[in-house]
């Protein structure tokens, strides 16, 4: 039997326990992964490379997110509107496989080549202001101010 100095073999020992400890959740991460490989094949019919790309450790959290909001149907958003605010948020970053995603999903929920249109148009709209009012400095608390009282102008009138 090997006989080690007390420090070096405590310090073996705690090593390898540690060593040990950090393969374990390493095998329950790739369980994980593996499980939800197979849901996302059972939903989609494939499983995209996107989603190969990210280690072990992300699939199990990407694809809940995606199934969690994106995919269901029970959310306070329905499909078409939620994809028509991924193709305005895709339009802006820009990400061309966002924008291809996006404007196909929006048309498999429902929109319509208008309704696709104006959702591009809002996010240029939004970043031409975004751009004007953060480039000129415009003073925030009356930005504020100033919509405020705007909006209730407008509700003064409508009653």
């Amino acid at each position: 039997m090997l006989k080690l100095n007390g420090k070096i073999g405590l310090f073996i020992v705690a090593a390898g326990a540690s060593t040990l400890l950090a393969m374990a959740p390493a095998r329950t991460e790739d369980a994980s992964a593996s499980a939800a490989y197979k849901d996302i094949q059972a939903t989609l019919g494939s499983v995209p490379d996107m989603f190969k790309t990210l280690p072990d450790v992300a699939v199990a959290g990407a694809w809940a997110e995606i199934k969690g909001v994106q995919l269901n149907p029970k959310t306070a958003l329905d499909g078409k509107t939620k994809e028509l605010l991924g193709l305005a948020v895709a339009s802006q970053i820009p990400c061309q496989y966002c924008i291809y995603f996006h404007t196909i999903a929006a048309k498999a929920n429902g929109a319509s080549d208008e309704e696709i249109k104006e959702a591009v148009a809002m996010a240029a709209i939004v970043r031409h202001w975004s751009t004007m009012l953060n480039g000129s400095q415009v003073d925030l608390a009356t930005f504020k101010k100033q919509t405020d009282d705007l909006f209730a102008a407008v509700k003064a009138k409508s009653q």
